[in-house]
């Protein structure tokens, strides 16, 4: 089920989007298998997948168990959420995968991980992590500045931490290698509030 938006022109601070609300969506969340060195990630990731569960959404993910990635998906289930994990076999033959989930899709290979985490999505956000996080969300972003997807994309900027990623899209404007409006459609925002208000 693919959910549409419309992204008008705004302001950073205030970005607007139209999305259809009290429905369930397939929430792609891209982010790291460690923990980071703060406390706040753990904390923050669970209550994430808290409210996707309990909004009764779906969460799709990357299939692992190990830090945040499984932090989050257990705290999903916990809140009576369904969780599809999307790993690649090297992985799973790493039994790095979660047992407890309600489905896993096996891939070959990473590139089609990579395909099946956006298509399965109705949006998209990128929680802090690495350069893995990075390469994810910015196909996500590549896409929507192709026209070839239209739905959120959120990047979840927690104390500031994806800061200067979006000082890079800024300065690609003011360079002429990113038009404003594709910009104006990666969705800033700093906390689960303001994403839910967003998703519903």
């Amino acid at each position: 089920m693919a959910i549409s938006v419309k992204i008008r022109r705004m302001a950073r601070s205030a970005p607007q989007i139209t999305a259809k609300k009290e429905q369930i969506m397939n929430i792609t969340v891209y982010l790291g298998s460690a923990s980071g060195n703060h406390p706040k990630y753990r904390h923050e990731v669970i209550k994430l997948g808290t409210w996707i569960g309990k909004a009764g959404h779906r969460l799709i993910y990357g299939g692992s168990r190990i830090g945040l990635m499984g932090e989050l998906a257990e705290a999903a289930l916990q809140a009576g959420g369904e969780v599809i994990g999307i790993e690649p076999g090297f992985f799973v033959n790493s039994c790095l995968q979660h047992e407890g989930i309600t489905k896993l899709i096996v891939t070959e290979t990473m590139a089609e991980r990579k395909a099946k985490l956006i298509e399965q999505g109705d949006a998209y956000i990128a929680f802090p992590g690495g350069t893995g996080t990075l390469e994810e969300i910015s196909e996500v972003m590549s896409q929507i500045r192709l026209g070839h997807n239209d739905r959120p994309c959120i990047i979840m900027n927690l104390d500031g931490y994806y800061d200067p990623l979006r000082e890079l899209l800024d300065h690609m404007v003011r360079e002429g290698f990113l038009d404003e409006d594709s910009r104006n459609s990666f969705l800033f925002l700093p906390d689960i509030e303001s994403i839910a208000d967003v998703l519903g």
